[in-house]
């Protein structure tokens, strides 16, 4: 039996429960969690797990095998070191892994004392139609020369306290939100950026919206464009005010031989109202010698899509951190990984901000 600590059970924690414990012999045994409403959700998925009044206490008082952090944004490196001073058990934590780059150092500060795995959740690439995407791509592309990546979805959730409608606690839009999105261009291009362009912006949405005296400042929408070591260019195109897109995501990337691309529904629970039927996660692979063309369904179990909004992937992602926690396996998703993906949501940000290309030798 695999026993897990849980730090923090927002909606992303509480995916986490239910997806660990379609796992066989997993058990969620100790709680972190400071907003009541919040426990008491959870409370529900887990009734057995012993809920704690701190970290310290969890950390200190429960026998666990691993943690999970899923601890709003701006607390994940004070949550890492925290850690650091009780235990030195395996952890999957949330991304972006820290929202600021001086925070990257610190990283790295506790990446040489923390001797226990850290597996970053980049949970986009455990979806079933990303998983065969990645694994069709060089077969037909002949390696990727141009990658694009477009998400059409509905605006940010509402999070305990807001913490996601300010780029100070959520590190921005191309931090919090599209993070995923770069550390699949460094995988897909199997290359680290050089250079990023970027154009976005609060264009719509929670521009009305104050906390405590604070207006809403989380961006909306933008375009990136990045040029990576190997020659790839890939670009991003994110707009959070198209909440009645068929598909949530569409991405392709394209080759000397030919083309690959990949379209995914958004969560089940936001389209439950409307007349169409749920689309199937889909993917298309085109040879331009050829002009063969083939169009194929990527079924995703109703349990797992039930069980989060990210089309499965989440299980998917736990299956292989309890290997890493029973087994020894490899990580997959490293602290390397996450802060990668948080400097190219900086970049692109500053980019924007600045109107100017970014070079990464900036942020290293």
């Amino acid at each position: 039996m695999i026993k897990y600590g849980i730090i923090g059970c927002g909606m992303m924690g509480r995916e986490h429960i239910r997806n660990i414990l379609l796992i066989p012999n997993t058990s969620i045994v100790g709680i972190y969690e400071p907003n009541p409403e919040m426990c008491g959700l959870a409370k529900v998925l887990a009734p057995s797990a012993e809920f704690c009044g701190t970290l310290t206490e969890l950390l200190t008082t429960i026998e666990f095998d691993c943690l999970v952090i899923a601890t709003p944004n701006f607390q994940h490196i004070d949550d890492l070191y925290e850690i650091l001073k009780y235990v030195n058990k395996p952890v999957l934590i949330e991304k972006p892994i820290v929202t600021k780059l001086e925070d990257t150092k610190r990283i790295n500060d506790f990446l040489q004392k923390y001797k226990a795995p850290v597996w970053v959740a980049m949970e986009y690439r455990y979806m079933p139609v990303l998983q065969e995407f990645i694994q069709q791509e060089k077969l037909v592309t002949g390696g990727v020369k141009m990658l694009s990546i477009r998400e059409h979805r509905y605006p940010f959730l509402e999070k305990v306290k807001n913490w996601n409608r300010f780029n100070k606690y959520s590190g921005g839009t191309f931090v919090e939100k599209c993070c995923h999105f770069f550390d699949l261009m460094r995988l897909i291009n199997k290359s680290n950026p050089i250079q990023i362009m970027a154009s976005g912006g609060q264009v719509c949405n929670h521009l009305d919206e104050s906390y405590d005296g604070y207006r809403s400042d989380i961006w909306d929408c933008g375009y990136v464009i990045v040029d990576f070591e190997n020659g790839s260019r890939s670009m991003l195109e994110l707009c959070m005010f198209a909440d009645g897109s068929f598909y949530q995501e569409e991405i392709s990337a394209v080759g000397s031989m030919g083309k690959i691309e990949c379209r995914i529904p958004g969560p089940k629970r936001f389209w439950e109202s409307r007349n169409l039927e749920q689309p199937e996660a889909l993917i298309i692979t085109s040879d331009r010698n050829t002009k063969h063309l083939v169009e194929k369904i990527v079924p995703v179990d109703p349990v797992l899509l039930d069980s989060g909004d990210h089309n499965g992937s989440t299980f998917f992602q736990h299956k292989k951190f309890n290997k890493v926690v029973s087994e020894g396996s490899a990580v997959e998703v490293g602290l390397e990984d996450g802060i990668w993906a948080v400097r190219m949501g900086l970049a692109a940000q500053l980019s924007s901000i600045e109107n100017r290309t970014v070079k990464f030798a900036e942020f290293l």
